[in-house]
């Protein structure tokens, strides 16, 4: 069995170079942190030097992603509570009773509507519908905008259709029950977007809900 020699007290590391190492290591630490770390992790650019490496835009997309994604969290739940509460969805569906109510059979009728969205805003339209009832439609905006499709009434709910960042949409669908059915638009850019929607089909009212 081989032993290794012990090293003398003479080769072993004075107090003072262990503080010195110790202190390089920190301030290495730190002008990573400060120069790579925050720039592409944060869009965080003190000294300009993770701009010029590209790091910083880098970082700036991270954080815009993480806020998008963290509205599109906020939206969503503040749906589901709306839902939950039945505060908005029985108030639109009084007025849709009211509506097929008075008409005794879906009549076909074409209606065409423009809402603004302030920035960060979200809105709704919905068509009054019978099962079975077909639509079709066409809408513009004057900047992308996320959407959702979709449909509830009578405790049930579903999506139709979805997009992100876009300016346009058509096309058609058929009611999966009655109830409301239609659109979600939340504009996602940093000026008011207007939104045109066009449509046509066995519906008995077109209205804003949200």
């Amino acid at each position: 069995m081989y032993n290794t020699d012990l090293p003398t007290r003479a080769e072993l590391p004075t107090t003072q170079q262990l503080i010195r190492s110790t202190v390089i290591a920190i301030v290495a630490a730190a002008a990573i942190l400060v120069t790579l770390v925050l720039p592409a992790e944060y869009g965080i650019d003190p000294t300009g030097i993770g701009r010029a490496l590209g790091l910083a835009e880098m970082g700036e997309i991270k954080q815009q992603l993480a806020k998008e994604a963290e509205e599109d969290r906020r939206r969503d739940q503040e749906i589901l509570l709306d839902r939950k509460s039945g505060i908005g969805t029985l108030l639109g569906r009084l007025l849709i009773s009211s509506a097929v109510a008075q008409t005794a059979a879906a009549v076909p009728r074409s209606d065409e509507m423009t809402i603004t969205l302030k920035p960060g805003q979200g809105a709704e339209i919905k068509l009054a519908m019978k099962q079975g009832a077909k639509a079709s439609y066409s809408w513009t905006a004057t900047g992308d905008v996320n959407y959702d499709l979709h449909a509830d009434g009578g405790g049930k709910e579903t999506s139709y259709k979805k997009g992100r960042g876009t300016a346009r949409d058509e096309g058609s669908f058929t009611a999966a029950f009655d109830g409301q059915h239609g659109w979600f638009w939340r504009n996602r850019t940093n000026k008011d977007v207007s939104v045109t929607l066009r449509a046509t089909g066995d519906y008995a009212a077109m209205k804003r809900v949200m």
